[in-house]
């Protein structure tokens, strides 16, 4: 019996991008139903042919970049696993992508097996299997709604801003990631060294980081 191809889409805004990737899933369990050259098409494409897997740049132009259409076709069309594919080996970029329901994060350097594997495994549900900092921040991130510990003495909003401050992230992109303003953060991050009982940003990363939190 013949497997069913992984049905996806290729999201960049740079032809010789898609182009490359047309040509290296060539020969593959992988069937490309639509390119979209912009966020705003991804989106779309995404809800007409709900394919199994969607390949989403960060950057893209002009108007929604990867990380937003991401944001939209999670909740347009939740089915769709969704994988960034960018040059940008960015924390922050990597905390908002799985923040945002991302299921894997590849760097475009990564090799055809990589690329095929992660294809795969989103297609499948199977959670990432890939090592190093991306790994690390993504399953901080995606452990980012746990069961209260009755030890900790933080609110699940609270915990959510500590492990974004022990990914070493700022206010403005602690705020982007949780959907709520900086003045909001800044009240949280008052609120968690306070009941700490730390001095910094840096010893509440710490007291995280030992506790198993982050």
């Amino acid at each position: 019996m013949t497997e069913e191809p992984i049905r996806i889409i290729i999201a960049d805004d740079h032809e010789v991008v898609r182009c490359g990737l047309v040509s290296l899933l060539d020969n593959s369990n992988v069937e490309i139903v639509a390119e979209a050259d912009s966020g705003e098409e991804a989106v779309k494409l995404a809800k007409k042919h709900k394919p199994d897997v969607i390949l989403l740049d960060v950057r893209m132009n002009p108007g929604t970049d990867g990380l937003v259409a991401l944001e939209k076709i999670r909740t347009d069309a939740p089915g769709v696993s969704c994988i960034m594919l960018t040059t940008f080996d960015n924390p922050t970029y990597v905390a908002r992508a799985v923040a945002s329901g991302a299921h894997d994060y590849l760097l475009k350097g990564c090799s055809r097996q990589e690329l095929l594997d992660a294809v795969t495994g989103a297609a499948s549900g199977k959670l990432s299997m890939r090592s190093g900092e991306l790994r690390r921040i993504a399953t901080t991130m995606a452990n980012r709604i746990s069961t209260p510990d009755p030890d900790v003495p933080l609110t699940p909003r609270e915990m959510q801003v500590l492990r974004h401050m022990a990914l070493g992230l700022p206010n403005k992109e602690i705020a982007k990631s949780l959907t709520i303003s900086v003045e909001t953060v800044k009240e949280h991050v008052q609120n968690i060294l306070r009941k700490l009982s730390v001095n910094d940003r840096t010893q509440a990363a710490v007291w995280a980081v030992r506790r198993g939190l982050a």
